[in-house]
C-alpha cells in the first residue's frame, strides 16, 4: 500500500513526460500519477493509444514518486489539480470530502462504461453517495503460502474453507514438524489491521463505522490479541523480536526474510513475495470464524482515477478514464502491475496471455465474487495513525509479553477513541 509518510520523507521532483511528442491540439489535458518506471512506461503506452484514437487530444503525463502528495495537497490549494489524478483508499475520502474531485455520476455509463466491471466496483468510489473516482484495478486481502514448505513439513495447505482455529493449529503443527531454529509459520497477524478487519466483519462488526469512530467493541479487541497471544505462544507464528523487524511492506516481511511460510498479504502483491521468497507461492483466501459466518473480505481499489473538478475538459477527462479501464489494448499493456483489472472481460483476456503469477492473482480475484461483501465505510481522518502506530504498538507490546490480551484490548480502544472520538 501506498505510505503517504513514506512519500514525504524521501520527496523526489515530479516528472513531466510527454509521450506522444508534439503536436496540434485542440485540447490539452494533464494526467498525474505515481509510481516507478515500469508503471510510468504502461501508463505511458496508454495515453499514446488513446491520443491516436481521439485525435485532437493531447495527454502530458506527470509522475512523481516520492513527493506525490505533496505535490497533489499544493495543487488542491492553488486549484491546479490536473484533469485526472490518481489516487488510493486511505487518502480517497479526504479528497473527496474536501472538494478535490469532480463528481462522477454525470458520465457513468453515457461515457464510463461500467457493465463489464466486477460487481460493486463502483461503490469502491463511492464518497456520501457521490461517484468521485473510478478504479483501475481490485484487489483483496489474501493469504500466500509456500505449498512446498507446509507439504514438506507434512502439515496441510490453508484452504477457503480454514477455519481461525483449523490455521492455528496447522500453524502451531508446522513448528512443530521442523522443530528448532527461526522458521515459522506466519508472521503475527494481530498486528495486521487489514486482516483484523476480515476478522471483524465475520462478526459483522466493521473496523470503523459510517462516521468515523471505531466499529467494534473492547470485547471483540481481547478476543483477537488473546487468539494471537495463544498462537505465539504454542510457538505458531514469529517471535516478538522478528516480527518487530516488520514495517509493513514485501521486503521486510517474515516470509521475505526467510522467517515464515506463509504472509498475510493484498492479491497483487503475489509476484513481489514469489520474487523474494525465491519459492513457488500460490494465493488463497484468509481464514473463516465458520462456514455459516461471511468470508469477511471485500473487494478493494489499488488505485482510482480522479476528475478534477476545475478541469476544463471533464468530458475528455471521462473518456481517458472509460479508455483506461475498458479498452482491450489499454488491458494488455497495464497487466497487473496496478492490480486485477477492474474490467471483468479484461481480466480473461490478460490471464490469458499473462504470466503464471498474473494468473494466479487473477484467478483469486475471480474466485472471490460470490464470497466479498459490501466496501466498508469511508477510511476517516487519524485511520492510518490507528493502524500504523496505535495497533502496531499494541500487538507488539502483547508479543514481547509487556501487556497481557485484556491490556492491549483496553489501550486499543483507549488510543482509538483519542485518535477517532467517540
Amino acid at each position: 500500500m501506498l505510505r503517504r509518510r513514506q512519500f514525504i520523507a524521501t520527496a523526489l521532483a515530479t516528472a513531466f513526460v510527454d509521450f506522444s511528442g508534439a503536436h496540434a491540439a485542440d485540447e490539452t489535458l494533464r494526467v498525474f500519477w505515481w509510481g516507478n518506471p515500469d508503471r510510468a512506461k504502461r501508463t505511458g503506452d496508454v495515453i499514446k493509444q488513446f491520443e491516436a484514437a481521439a485525435p485532437g487530444v493531447k495527454l502530458t503525463g506527470q509522475v512523481a514518486t516520492a513527493d506525490y502528495w505533496v505535490k497533489l495537497s499544493t495543487m488542491v490549494a492553488g486549484r491546479n489539480v490536473p484533469d485526472v489524478f490518481a489516487l488510493e483508499p486511505v487518502t480517497f475520502a479526504d479528497y473527496s470530502r474536501r472538494g478535490a474531485t469532480l463528481d462522477l455520476t454525470p458520465f457513468t455509463d453515457s461515457i464510463i462504461k461500467s457493465q463489464d466491471f466486477a460487481p460493486g466496483a463502483l461503490q469502491l468510489g463511492t464518497v456520501d453517495g457521490k461517484l468521485t473516482g473510478i478504479p483501475t484495478s481490485l484487489n483483496a486481502a489474501a493469504l500466500i503460502v509456500n505449498n512446498e514448505a507446509l507439504e514438506k513439513a507434512g502439515v496441510a495447505v490453508p484452504t477457503a474453507s480454514t477455519t481461525w482455529e483449523q490455521f492455528k493449529s496447522i500453524c502451531i503443527d508446522f513448528r512443530k514438524a521442523i522443530g528448532s531454529g527461526n522458521v515459522f509459520a506466519v508472521g503475527n497477524g494481530a498486528r495486521y489491521s487489514f486482516v483484523f478487519e476480515v476478522w471483524l466483519r465475520q462478526r459483522d462488526k466493521t473496523l470503523f463505522t459510517q462516521d468515523g469512530h471505531l466499529g467494534f467493541e473492547e470485547a471483540d479487541a481481547a478476543e483477537w490479541f488473546d487468539y494471537w497471544d495463544q498462537m505465539a505462544k504454542a510457538g505458531g507464528c514469529a517471535t516478538a523480536d522478528i516480527q518487530a523487524l516488520d514495517k509493513g511492506n514485501i521486503e521486510t516481511n517474515p516470509v521475505a526474510t526467510g522467517n515464515a511460510v506463509m504472509a498475510f498479504a493484498y492479491s497483487n502483491q503475489l509476484a513481489g513475495y514469489s520474487a523474494l521468497a525465491k519459492s513457488e507461492m500460490s494465493i488463497g483466501s484468509l481464514p473463516i470464524r465458520d462456514s455459516a459466518a461471511p468470508s469477511g473480505l471485500f473487494y478493494r481499489p489499488s488505485t482510482l482515477w480522479s476528475i478534477s473538478p476545475w478541469s476544463k475538459s471533464p468530458e475528455t477527462a471521462a473518456k481517458f478514464i472509460d479508455f483506461f479501464v475498458n479498452n482491450p489494448n489499454a488491458g494488455h499493456s497495464l497487466g497487473t502491475e496496478r492490480g486485477v483489472p477492474v474490467n471483468t472481460k479484461i481480466q480473461g483476456d490478460v490471464a490469458a496471455a499473462g504470466e503464471k503469477v498474473s494468473k494466479q492473482a487473477i484467478d483469486y480475484i475471480v474466485s472471490l465474487k460470490d464470497r466479498v461483501g459490501a466496501y466498508p465505510p469511508a477510511i476517516p481522518i487519524g485511520a492510518a495513525e490507528f493502524s500504523q502506530q496505535v495497533l502496531t504498538a499494541t500487538a507488539d507490546a502483547l508479543a514481547f509479553e509487556q501487556i497481557t490480551p485484556s491490556d492491549a484490548a483496553k489501550q486499543l480502544m483507549s488510543e482509538g477513541k483519542r485518535i477517532l472520538g467517540g
